[in-house]
């Protein structure tokens, strides 16, 4: 069974919920895969009771389906959920950068500075042909863009972008690829108008950057 560690108060069933969203999230468990309740109970080391629970959270973000009598399974991907996502996620994060780049401190820079190093030196080693920091850059990734929209002072903002992004996220993974030097060049270029404060023009950077990386997922072929 998962421990927890006493210093935090987060339980088990949140850490298999973070364990099983992220699984969906990079793939590991396919979109329209079953999910047996008797292996994942397994898998994951936890109650039937409390993955039951656990499942039906995550339908609510629409990573996974529930089909009454029949279980549960992985949320399909198509065209349609990417590009309004992709319309989705837009929205957000460019309203986010208003109310950030207004309000953003010398903190708040700090933390833009200290994102796209660490981004950048992923994307330098994924150029370079080292795939396996692709988790890195995954992480490095929404790290950089949620510390673009960090000053937006809004918890609810912050996390109904966390959870779109994060879908939104699902489909680079299964590209399974790396977008290369226009991706690279967009975040360099997202930083440099974010400690500008150039609201319309970061907010240009990322409607293209959303775009592009949904032709990027479609140029793979892996969706429908």
């Amino acid at each position: 069974m998962l421990k927890v560690a006493p210093e935090t108060s987060e339980t088990v069933s949140d850490v298999v919920f973070r364990q099983l969203r992220q699984d969906i999230i990079s793939g590991a468990l396919a979109p329209g895969a079953k999910i047996k309740l008797e292996q994942a109970k397994d898998r994951y080391s936890i109650s039937i009771s409390s993955l039951r629970e656990i499942l039906s959270r995550l339908t609510t973000e629409n990573l996974v389906l529930a089909e009454g009598q029949r279980g549960f399974e992985v949320s399909p991907a198509s065209r349609k959920e990417l590009e309004e996502l992709a319309d989705i996620r837009t929205v957000l994060e460019c309203h986010a950068i208003g109310l950030s780049f207004a309000a953003g401190n010398l903190e708040w820079e700090g933390r833009i500075v200290a994102a796209h190093h660490k981004l950048a030196a992923a994307e330098r080693k994924l150029l370079a042909g080292d795939a396996s920091r692709t988790i890195d850059w995954v992480r490095f990734d929404w790290e950089f863009h949620q510390a673009i929209v960090s000053a937006c002072n809004s918890s609810t903002l912050m996390v109904t972008l966390s959870s779109v992004f994060d879908r939104f996220l699902r489909y680079h993974m299964l590209a399974q690829s790396f977008r290369g030097n226009a991706v690279v060049e967009d975040h360099k270029l997202l930083f440099e108008l974010a400690l500008k404060r150039d609201v319309e023009g970061a907010r240009a950077i990322i409607r293209r950057h959303i775009q592009s990386g949904v032709e990027h997922v479609l140029n793979s072929g892996k969706i429908a």
